[in-house]
């Protein structure tokens, strides 16, 4: 027990501190592995000599919940969680979700909407001149006015509505410890403005060089467009490297100002994060409730990187981990990987070895790591990059290493992989080795869609890479015997999907014979691209106009189109091909996504016996006419 963070203040005497240096309040259940956000900046803070405590998802409504260590020393540093509390508690429909996995049994109702927010208020009420840091991925994403879907308005940014001083953005372990020592040294929170990967307010911008002024949040409020402007200029500076200082107006509230993002994790500080004390495993408070589901998804999985530069637009990652590559070596992995076969529940199963992309392993070309990404082109999107380097070797070798740890059985790969990487790579060693050792029975596969108006807009390759992917796919499975499949994910309703494009995804499906179990509508979450082209209907970086799918029934008949064998979405399909034009695909024929409605077919059935009643008529009133004729 002595060995978790302190959660209490029988903990906090146990381990005779007197006060706290920070006190980390999350909205999240405490799990103390690197997965969960909240356990690295605690133990990183720990491992530099601070006094940590830990008040996991506080009771809201009560000002006592969080004041059980007192006042610390340094700051409150206050996160969400893992995941936006928004997107936590509410479907894309904006319906409430049943179920919370990052709570103790799954519980939902422990955290508040917009929760650092709420949790920087409570904070503010009871500590009136405590520093505040906000830090976690609501903060991060939110950290500038930002289109808010479940307001369908552009909110400003959370630094003002919370009554914090600080945001650390990103994934914060640079920041968060320079925010720590200029504490420790004695300097006021207020004039720690100097800092890479922080955000602060100030009234004038005087003392800053050269500021890039972005549209103003009322101007933004005013006109959609101002805001896509702004958005271009945010996306191009997410590079530590050349990135700017950028600055919005807020009126009479001043400004509030965003410093370039802090560099990124060298391998050797990225084992020194990982490699801290964690316990790996839920605080033991939650046994009662059967611990943390969130937990089991990722206690026998490998984190082997970070960022990504695959750049879909419907991701937010280049906002927060960046697009520069950064790993763990192999020792820090085999070495976790070691720890996993002396816990009695292991099985010998590796459930993943990956990060946000599982098959990258290095910056995708040399000069990432001095000059940074390049603001004005991606790395594989709308082709690979002329200076790309794909090269799977690391990663082959370290797969190799794993499946040899003794205790190990199997080491599957679940994060997703980009195929388009694979196939940008000659050597097909990697693809080989993948079909053989690490997927069982299915590979997940994440090409969204098929049109490629709709792949040019996620930032996706032409569906043409896809369609060569799977041949590859299908040759190295025939090499070894097996009969293993590939299973793709579908986006509907994302900006430039009309219904036309959608009927044509959903002939693709007919076409695999398959239907999706699983199907994601676009779900427009804060400081993504594809948000700023569903709010302002224009593509940012090009200003050119998008289609965006928005009534909820449109968005609901793109997504029954992709699942058209459910019975229980023929209504909306049926509705949906009308619109489109494409009658044709309702009948019988082998192509037809669905069969007539009942009074369709009986209303045929009339038209066709009307069209053919004279002639039988004409031809029975003869016969009688010829009878009576007779008889005469």
């Amino acid at each position: 027990m002595s060995k978790f963070l302190p959660m209490s203040r029988q903990e906090m005497e146990e381990r005779k501190i007197e006060q706290m240096d920070f006190v980390y309040v999350t909205g999240d259940a405490y799990v103390d592995h690197p997965s969960f956000g909240a356990a690295i900046i605690c133990r990183l803070l720990e491992s530099r000599g601070y006094q940590v405590g830990v008040i996991a998802q506080p009771d809201w409504k009560d000002p006592d919940s969080i004041r059980i260590f007192g006042e610390p020393r340094l700051a409150f540093l206050v996160s969400a969680g893992n995941m936006d509390s928004m997107v936590n508690h509410y479907t894309v429909a904006k319906k409430r979700r049943r179920q919370d996995a990052y709570s103790p049994g799954g519980k939902m109702g422990l955290r508040p909407d917009r929760a650092v927010i709420v949790y920087g208020n409570l904070i503010r009420r009871s500590y009136k001149h405590t520093p505040i840091i906000l830090g976690g991925i609501e903060a991060s994403l939110r950290r500038l006015a930002h289109y808010d879907y479940w307001e369908n308005k552009l909110r400003r940014s959370v630094l003002l509505d919370s009554g914090a001083d600080l945001i650390s953005y990103g994934m914060g372990e640079h920041s968060v410890v320079e925010i720590a020592e200029a504490l420790e040294a004695g300097i006021p929170v207020k004039d720690l403005t100097y800092l890479p990967g922080t955000v602060f307010r100030t009234d004038s911008l005087e003392s800053l060089e050269n500021p890039c002024v972005l549209p103003s949040y009322s101007e933004m409020q005013k006109e959609p467009l101002a805001y896509a402007r702004s958005f271009a200029v945010q996306y191009r500076n997410t590079d530590p490297f050349h990135g700017r200082i950028l600055a919005e107006d807020y009126g009479t509230q001043g400004y509030v100002v965003q410093n370039p993002p802090s560099l990124p994790l060298t391998q050797l500080e990225m084992d020194d994060v990982y490699g801290l004390p964690y316990q790996r495993t839920w605080h033991p408070r939650y046994d009662k409730e059967g611990g943390i589901p969130a937990f089991s998804e990722i206690k026998f999985s490998l984190t082997s990187n970070r960022g990504c530069f695959g750049g879909c637009n419907f991701c937010a990652l280049t906002f927060h981990q960046g697009r520069i590559l950064q790993t763990r070596s192999h020792e820090s992995l085999i070495e976790e990987a070691a720890t996993f076969t002396r816990d009695p529940d292991f099985k010998g199963y590796i459930h993943d070895v990956g990060g946000p992309t599982a098959n990258f392993r290095q910056p995708s070309c040399e000069k990432q790591l001095k000059k940074g990404v390049c603001p004005q082109r991606q790395c594989l999107f709308p082709k690979p990059c002329p200076n790309l380097k794909a090269d799977h070797r690391d990663y082959v070798q370290l797969l190799r290493k794993l499946r040899v740890v003794p205790g190990v059985k199997k080491v599957f790969i679940r994060s997703g992989i980009r195929f388009d990487y694979v196939l940008a790579d000659k050597d097909k060693t990697f693809l080989s080795e993948l079909v053989r050792h690490h997927i069982s029975g299915q590979l997940r596969v994440a090409p969204e869609h098929v049109s490629d108006i709709v792949l040019s807009y996620m930032g996706k390759p032409c569906h043409q890479v896809y369609e060569k992917f799977l041949l590859e796919y299908s040759r190295e499975n025939e090499k070894t015997g097996k009969k293993q499949y590939a299973v793709p994910y579908f986006m509907s309703s994302h900006p430039g999907c009309t219904m036309r494009e959608a009927v044509k995804l959903a002939e693709y499906i007919r076409d695999l014979g398959f239907m999706p179990e699983q199907v994601q509508d676009f779900y427009p979450t804060p400081s993504t691209l594809s948000t700023c082209m569903y709010y302002t209907g224009v593509h940012p970086l090009t200003m050119e106009k998008v289609y965006v799918p928005k009534a909820p029934h449109e968005k609901a008949i793109q997504r029954a189109l992709i699942q058209f064998r459910n019975p229980a979405n023929a209504e909306l399909v049926r509705e949906g091909l009308k619109m489109a034009g494409r009658e044709d695909l309702i009948g019988y024929g082998p192509k037809c996504l669905i069969r007539p409605k009942k009074e369709e077919k009986r209303a045929a059935s009339k038209a066709t016996a009307g069209a053919e009643k004279p002639k039988k008529t004409g031809k029975r009133k003869t016969i009688r006419n010829i009878h009576k004729k007779k008889k005469a």
